[in-house]
């Protein structure tokens, strides 16, 4: 049932799981673990609708480049999937083979791991059971990029398609106005013994369970864990370590144009870099979308972040930042649009401040970095792509002069998908939660979403972070029935 923690405060007290934030992990996690018998809270720091006091509380400063934080994610039911485009791709063998450049290592599990819950998270975000993730269009000559195969989800809306069943599944309870600001740790025995939660009065309570997991987006998963005293006191979290960092973003940038080549087609193409294309240049992955606008709209991946701001732009106070939001091209041009994978970089990173905000949590500063890694990418698909294009007839594409001089300095735009922050590693030198999701130094507290990504690839992160957590459902499921079964 779904109850408002600001008005009923009916915690029970033998949870075996508490799930903090009801994005699409977060409620795909609870549905999970109730239905198969065990005793599920999910707590929803927002209400049913979106509301400033609730998403006031996401504000956090950026240093680096610019990240629009506060304005791309949405913190009430169905977190951000209430404002998703749909963009559903799965990765693919090489994004866990490859290892990315520098020191850090990248996946420590196989990409079978994870993929044979393809099927039921494409059923969770209603693509249709059995269809290929099919190209739209042909490749380029020169085996450099292949049509990019992704599918459309409706797009799903967590909070509305799953309604009925977070009200009425047994064993389930969810508290919306229910916000987590501390995190309990009790050093002696390696687990989290509680949460506090409150309400936006700061009446607070203990909420206690026998496993905990984080699904509260990359910024605030980190900020939870850098925030809490107890983890920092046992040695789990320090400032200085790694929680917090590789913070990666999909890069969006403004290429170039192009003049279309005589008798060629109109239409939209998604091209996608090739394996080959990766180990020939050693650089990242990335989706390249070219189109010749009719009209005068708003381009790129972030179109419903985009439109989603216009309605909400004097309410949330972000006219200083118009320009994000009113970017447009115009009929005729030949527009160039990205989804890159960034790199994972120690230098890109939130770090905790000493300001607080309505709550009484520390706020974050978000320092968002590129690698030459990343500069070495965008230089790479950029001149390809226009060199494959003129020798096919396709056109004439004009690059800007800063992709292809990594001197000049870079004009880029945010796609809203924040990932890496609590990053999955072999070992606690190179990420903060293990092969299981877990966190390192503890035994009960899991992380879920894209925050444990070790690479990004250049795939919207909504399908994979389902196959995590449904992953994630299975191995606490089974670790769950061994306990009982071993205490019986």
């Amino acid at each position: 049932m779904i109850n408002d923690y600001q008005t009923q405060k009916t915690l029970r007290e033998d949870y075996d799981v508490c799930i903090i934030g009801a994005g699409p992990a977060g409620i795909t996690l609870g549905l999970r673990l109730a239905q198969r018998g065990w005793r599920v809270v999910l707590i929803e720091g927002g209400g049913h609708e979106y509301a400033p006091r609730s998403q006031e509380l996401y504000k956090c400063s950026s240093s680096g480049l610019e990240l629009y934080a506060e304005e791309t994610r949405l913190r009430f039911l169905g977190g951000t999937s209430n404002h998703w485009a749909g963009r559903c791709r799965p990765f693919t063998p090489s994004d866990f083979a490859v290892q990315p450049p520098g020191e850090l290592p990248g996946w420590p599990i196989p990409y079978a791991e994870i993929e044979h819950y393809l099927p039921a998270a494409m059923d969770i975000v209603d693509l249709p059971q059995g269809k290929d993730f099919q190209a739209l269009n042909g490749g380029l000559k020169g085996g450099d990029f292949e049509g990019d195969r992704f599918l459309l989800s409706p797009p799903t809306r967590f909070a509305q398609k799953y309604a009925t069943a977070l009200n009425e599944t047994d064993g389930l309870d969810v508290f919306i106005n229910c916000n987590c600001v501390d995190l309990e740790f009790d050093k002696a025995s390696g687990s989290l013994t509680s949460v506090q939660v409150s309400d936006y009065d700061r009446h607070r309570q203990r909420l206690v369970a026998k496993h905990f997991i984080l699904a509260t987006g990359a910024i605030e998963n980190a900020r939870q864990l850098l925030n809490s005293q107890s983890l920092s006191e046992a040695g789990v979290v320090s400032r200085d370590g790694l929680v917090g960092r590789c913070f990666m973003e999909h890069l969006n940038i403004d290429m170039g144009t192009f003049i279309l080549g005589e008798g060629q087609d109109t239409g939209t193409h998604q091209y996608y870099t090739t394996d080959a294309f990766i180990a020939e240049y050693h650089a990242g992955k990335g989706n390249v979308t070219t189109s010749v606008l009719d009209d005068v709209r708003t381009y790129g991946r972030t179109a419903e972040v985009k439109y989603f701001l216009e309605n909400l732009a004097c309410e949330m106070g972000v006219a200083s930042k118009i320009a994000f939001i009113a970017n447009f091209s115009c009929p005729g041009d030949g527009v160039i649009g990205t989804m890159i994978e960034q790199f994972p970089n120690l230098h890109s990173h939130l770090s905790l401040l000493d300001e607080k905000d309505a709550l009484g949590v520390g706020k974050v500063n978000v320092n968002w970095e590129l690698s030459e890694g990343d500069r070495h990418t965008i230089k790479c698909i950029g001149s390809e792509l226009a060199k494959q294009f003129a020798e096919m007839g396709l056109g004439f594409v004009k690059l800007h002069d800063f992709v292809y001089d990594t001197a000049v300095p870079l004009k880029i735009q945010p796609h809203a998908h924040h990932m890496g922050t609590t990053r999955m590693a072999a070992t606690p030198e190179f990420g903060v939660v293990d092969r299981d999701c877990k966190v390192f130094g503890t035994q009960n507290l899991y992380v879920a979403g894209s925050s444990i990504f070790a690479t990004s690839g250049a795939s919207n992160p909504t399908m994979p972070l389902l196959q995590f957590a449904l992953r994630l459902a299975d191995h606490l499921d089974e670790k769950m029935k061994s306990t009982r079964k071993a205490a019986v």
